[in-house]
């Protein structure tokens, strides 16, 4: 490994190889359920894969502070819990029939299991945090499942209606940016027994998860605007369709003629393409420099992640944690 820098992703891994199979590991012992549809809707969730995004940064936030605990495994799954419990949750409000490429486990078990299902993971999720005896792990999650709660309420009200560029980046803040947070934070957290020493550490590592966490964000948006259905392994364009302006959308609308504005309101009001394209939409954004936009901003908020982790001592884990920033905005799905 380079004494400067971490240049691939399998570098990355390898550094983490252990830990993430101990994760999965443990993510597979607390999805097991007495009740037998929990454990295979729970199964079905894990075999989906995914990037595991999450968990990855805890241990790297935790590592980089030289923790060896075997506490940042278990937390490491609960964070990957929470996410995988919101992604059952979400499949179900978007009325989504795919996930990663494969029938959403809502179309494979139906609305009912699935909310239920997803509901036992939360629980689950805390349950295991809860035998940490950690005051602070607990105020993080339970804040955080909050913010996620209340981003998704706040976008419903918003389907299909206009939104400003502030309450765009509140809404992916409560929705995808928190979990980055938290992830961070409770690594810093499972370094440190609870004391002052610990709160530079958890604030700069928050302050990272943050901004990553919106740059991943704006990236997924752009993405689900130009990727193919093949790539994403779900329906292009799925957030128009839902009713949902983007980063990219936002801009379009601000400078946009009025037919541009109008074609754009079509779409979100109709939630299809029915009457304007998919295409038309396309060469709207690009006309006007909006994907560009998005991408900037979110190239933005990922430089803005690495220098927050300046001050962290060197290692092949900070090194690491730069690197992340760099795959986040140059992902194709």
């Amino acid at each position: 490994m380079s004494s400067f820098s971490i240049a691939t992703s399998a570098e990355v891994l390898d550094l983490l190889r252990d830990d993430l199979a101990a994760v999965e590991r443990e993510f597979a012992l607390q999805a097991i359920s007495p009740v037998q549809v929990v454990t295979d809707i729970g199964e079905y969730l894990m075999a989906g894969g995914g990037k595991r995004i999450r968990p990855l940064l805890l241990l790297l936030a935790a590592k980089a502070l030289g923790c060896t605990a075997e506490t940042r495994i278990r937390l490491g799954a609960v964070v990957e819990m929470l996410h995988t419990a919101t992604l059952v949750h979400d499949d179900i409000i978007d009325e989504a029939s795919t996930r990663r490429g494969r029938p959403s486990s809502n179309t494979t078990w139906g609305n009912s299991k699935c909310v239920l299902a997803g509901d036992w993971l939360y629980m689950q999720s805390f349950r295991t945090a809860l035998e940490e005896r950690n005051f602070r792990m607990l105020d993080l999650l339970i804040s955080l499942t909050q913010e996620m709660v209340e981003g998704e309420l706040l976008q419903m009200e918003k389907l299909g209606h206009l939104i400003n560029e502030e309450e765009y980046f509140d809404l992916i803040y409560r929705k995808t940016a928190c979990l980055f947070k938290v992830s961070m934070q409770l690594g810093a957290v499972v370094a440190y027994p609870p004391s002052e020493t610990l709160v530079p550490f958890e604030e700069m590592l928050g302050e990272y998860g943050r901004n990553l966490g919106l740059a991943f964000q704006i990236v997924d948006d752009v993405l689900d605007l130009t990727a193919q259905d093949v790539i994403l392994g779900k329906p292009a364009a799925s957030d128009l369709r839902e009713g949902k302006a983007t980063l990219a959308i936002i801009h379009a609308l601000e400078r946009g003629t009025g037919a541009d504005r109008e074609a754009i309101r079509t779409v979100l009001a109709d939630r299809n393409f029915s009457r304007i394209n998919h295409a038309q939409i396309l060469e709207i954004l690009r006309r006007h420099g909006s994907l560009a936009y998005a991408m900037d901003t979110a190239s933005a908020y990922a430089e803005v992640a690495r220098q927050s982790i300046a001050p962290l001592p060197e290692s092949d884990f900070k090194r690491a944690l730069m690197w992340v920033p760099g795959f986040v905005t140059s992902r194709d799905r």
